[in-house]
């Protein structure tokens, strides 16, 4: 980039000098060099010749290589057969001359008068391909009809027809008199009224000295080129002038252009730094790496989306035909790299069951991705299902699940060589395998401490809304742990418990029920869960969850129980389990809309400032 534009700016201070040279080429007759009638006008030239600026011997002597300046410096070229056009072009290279009728009579009438238009030596008007055949009609005949408006008149409308026009066409004309047959450039030349026509010459023969850059003349009875084809007059410097304010736009645009380049380029080499360091320093442990050309293959080129995440988007890819794959591509302008080193430290040591498994991932250049095991379905799929569907989910599956769910966390926390907070334990981020097994997956926002760490400091709030612990968002609720997971964990059980159908519910309007409140209030006073129950044993499991989740859900992170203890409760048969201390405020009453009252609790709250 740096290159081409270093040559851009050379040619830039180089085309004054080369105009220059141009202008005082070797042997130049400068009585002939090129003249114009007017600033529009086309350049005229040998074998052309302008009458009264140019003398005689700058011209070919034929009739038609003179021309004139009208009275409004229009260039007047006047055709053997005394037909005068308007010069609009002409092409000394392909020696085609453009022109239009001065006139400004119409091409269909024009060569309705001329008998023999091939009668202009030394020009020859170029061949027309299309065929028409003119009818003279006294009538409009139908829509699908235009009469040729330069040939018609209130009394007679004129129509062309071709060879390949509609029957219908046809027997519209049938009451019709033929006028004569005609060729044209193309159909729209029979109803324009800017008809330019193109004539060419074949002698004197001057292209070659064209494609040269230089002048012809004539030497005795043959052509000889000579000198260097200078603008016409008052051109050089309008084109000097133009290409200096056109070359210093360029310039300024250039330099803004590779500046932002420049500091894209350093950003973008500090973060693929970084990666690069962590990954040298994780080779021992690493998964598969893979080229961005291999994620493009193994995708099918992105071929099948999946979903969409905070920092990229998830797309269906094959190992082989029988191994599908999720690749997780990243989005660059997210997270400086820090989501992608997250994810490979924390998921690539990891083997549990119920933990997503990372297969590889790449780090190729400036793009990166991520590739895990493939699992068809994610728990929100069901939490947010249709009842009938929902119902497939029975209470001991249910159960099966949060414990799965639980283990998974308590892995995370107690498990590992260093404590692993997730930070964003929800329902999305919950797949299911074939056998409705659960895995924790996307560890984006997730931070490392040790075991004996108590306190973890955190710059801003990590989660998703609904779902974070209250002392993530408010310095009021004691300092960020481990529990935060906890409380996302319980918010989740609630959520699954809440997804069932209740079966009996006396409120006038239960969309406004606070389903957590109100699930308290009945283990408070003594009373029967109103759930579905299909099998026997379920209340129990209902009652187990339910008790659970509030008690993970407790506003002090100290009431909240440990995963290790979480999993031993939902291992146990749940006889017998206290009732947990009434985790909500008395601000919070148990009948009122649950988005507004985390909005109103989220107002009275102090947000955390912290840094690192």
């Amino acid at each position: 980039m740096m290159s081409n534009s270093n040559e851009m700016v050379v040619c830039l201070f180089l085309l004054p000098s080369i105009l220059f040279l141009a202008q005082h080429g070797a042997g130049l007759d400068h009585q002939c060099s090129t003249s114009t009638c007017g600033i529009q006008g086309p350049p005229v030239r040998f074998p052309f010749r302008i009458k009264g600026r140019q003398p005689p011997h700058c011209s070919y002597p034929e009739v038609g290589f003179d021309l004139r300046c009208s009275e409004k410096n229009h260039t007047v070229m006047e055709l053997p057969n005394s037909w005068k056009l308007l010069v609009q072009t002409i092409d000394y290279k392909s020696q085609v001359i453009y022109a239009s009728d001065f006139d400004r009579v119409c091409l269909p009438k024009r060569l309705l008068l001329s008998s023999n238009l091939s009668d202009i030596y030394p020009f020859r008007l170029m061949d027309y391909i299309f065929s028409f055949t003119l009818f003279n009609c006294s009538s409009k005949k139908g829509h699908s009809l235009q009469p040729i408006t330069c040939l018609s008149s209130l009394h007679h409308y004129v129509y062309a027809i071709t060879s390949q026009s509609s029957i219908q066409d046809l027997v519209l004309l049938l009451s019709c008199s033929k006028l004569q047959n005609i060729s044209v450039a193309s159909e729209y030349s029979l109803y324009s009224q800017e008809n330019v026509l193109q004539f060419s010459w074949y002698y004197p023969e001057c292209s070659y000295c064209e494609e040269k850059g230089k002048y012809c003349r004539l030497k005795g009875s043959e052509t000889e080129c000579y000198g260097i084809i200078k603008p016409a007059k008052g051109s050089a410097t309008k084109f000097i002038t133009t290409g200096a304010v056109l070359g210093s736009i360029f310039l300024v645009v250039a330099a803004i252009l590779l500046y932002r380049r420049y500091r894209f380029n350093r950003t973008e080499r500090e973060y693929q730094s970084k990666i690069e360091k962590f990954l040298e320093d994780y080779k021992a442990f690493k998964p598969t790496r893979y080229s961005y050309a291999d994620i493009k293959r193994m995708t099918n080129k992105f071929k099948v989306e999946l979903g969409q995440g905070a920092y990229g988007t998830v797309f269906r890819g094959k190992l082989s035909n029988e191994i599908l794959v999720a690749v997780k591509v990243l989005n660059n302008s997210e997270g400086n790299g820090e989501e992608f080193v997250n994810e490979v430290e924390a998921i690539g040591k990891i083997h549990h069951v119920n933990v997503i498994r990372l297969i590889g991932f790449c780090a190729d250049g400036f793009r990166r991705a991520l590739v895990y095991e493939y699992l068809p379905n994610s728990l929100q799929k069901f939490i947010s299902s249709a009842d009938s569907k929902r119902h497939l989910l029975g209470w001991k599956r249910l159960q099966d699940i949060v414990l799965g769910i639980a283990k998974g966390i308590e892995y995370l926390h107690q498990g590992c060589e260093r404590r692993i907070l997730h930070f964003d334990i929800k329902p999305h981020n919950i797949l299911l395998d074939h056998d409705f097994a659960p895995k924790i997956t996307d560890f984006g926002l997730s931070k490392f401490c040790s075991k004996d760490q108590i306190v973890v400091s955190i710059k801003t709030a990590r989660g998703t809304a609904g779902y974070m612990a209250p002392e993530l968002f408010s310095r009021n609720f004691q300092n960020v742990s481990y529990k935060s997971d906890v409380y996302s964990f319980g918010i989740v059980v609630l959520e699954m418990v809440g997804g069932r159908k209740i079966a009996r519910v006396t409120e006038e309007n239960d969309e406004q029920i606070y389903f957590p409140k109100w699930i308290y209030n009945l283990l408070e006073r003594g009373e029967d869960l109103r759930f579905e129950i299909e099998e026997e044993g379920d209340t129990k499991i209902a009652k187990k969850l339910a008790i659970v989740g509030l008690q993970c859900i407790q506003w002090n992170p100290a009431d909240r129980p440990s995963m290790n203890v979480v999993v031993r409760i939902l291992e146990g048969d749940g006889d017998n389990l206290p009732i947990p201390p009434n985790p909500f405020w008395s601000a919070v009453p148990a009948r009122m809309n649950s988005k507004k009252s985390q909005r109103r609790l989220h107002q009275e709250l102090d947000v955390i400032s912290e840094t690192e």
